[in-house]
């Protein structure tokens, strides 16, 4: 289901808050914690309205339905998406 809506998607506009986007978050979601990774998927999509800050938010290392805030595993994370400069970037701010 989910790559049938990324197909899709793909001919969309881009509108999503977040990165990796909430098809690609729920995608990794299931991969690591299976039908448990639905709900985390699912609270990711109810996260994404007007008000949130958006950002990179990637899945984190264990369960939870809430944002990642481990900003440790999203500097290493960070570095596979942007490269070191990235990771630099984090630890000044």
């Amino acid at each position: 289901m989910i790559k049938l809506y990324q197909r899709f998607s793909r001919h969309l506009p881009q509108h999503c808050r977040y990165y990796p986007t909430c098809s690609h978050y729920t995608q990794i979601a299931v991969q690591r914690f299976g039908v448990f990774g639905l709900l985390m998927g699912l609270s990711r999509i109810l996260r994404c309205q007007p008000f949130a800050r958006g950002g990179f938010d990637p899945v984190p290392q264990h369960f939870s339905l809430r944002r990642n805030q481990d900003k440790i595993a999203i500097m290493k994370v960070s570095e596979k998406y942007y490269g070191q400069t990235a990771q630099q970037n984090q630890i000044k701010h």
